[in-house]
């Protein structure tokens, strides 16, 4: 499926470019967000005139994203959890929990899609994480899981 982007992509393309991507991704995803407009004359035509104004609003979310990112960015978020003799958790920490620790020591709003796991989080130490705000916005955070200190 031949598609135009109506905002950049992380790994797919910019504002107005023409892109092929499998037809799931693009009917489910992409159009259905409104990211995308089928390839077509009067489409791309349509994007043509309006890629400054798509631009500008890239623009303005990018700046959002950048003040989000710098709440976080590099910051430690410390989980306490219940663990086994050698370390390891009884359950993983999701990105769920991730999010919901930032929004309370951050105020920062931080969707569980954009944080980026290097490893599953199951056991005691020190993580790094992504999160990717924006494809030009990003930002790297550290989760640190210790022990719950038993009485």
């Amino acid at each position: 499926m031949e598609i135009i982007l109506l905002e950049n992509i992380l790994n797919l393309g910019n504002i107005g470019d023409k892109v092929k991507v499998k037809n799931g991704y693009g009917r489910n995803f992409l159009l259905k967000t409104g990211k995308a407009l089928r390839f077509n004359k009067e489409n791309l035509e349509l994007v043509n005139k309006k890629k400054d104004e798509l631009n500008k609003k890239n623009l303005e979310i990018k700046n959002k994203y950048k003040e989000l990112s710098k709440l976080v960015n590099k910051k430690t978020f410390a989980f306490a959890r219940e663990s086994k003799e050698n370390g390891d958790l009884y359950g993983s920490i999701k990105p769920k929990e991730i999010t919901n620790l930032i929004k309370e020591q951050s105020k920062a709003e931080v969707s569980p899609s954009q944080i980026i796991l290097k490893d599953e989080l199951n056991k005691l130490g020190l993580f790094k994480a992504d999160i990717n705000f924006h494809p030009e916005v990003k930002a790297v955070i550290s989760i640190k899981i210790n022990k719950i200190q038993s009485k």
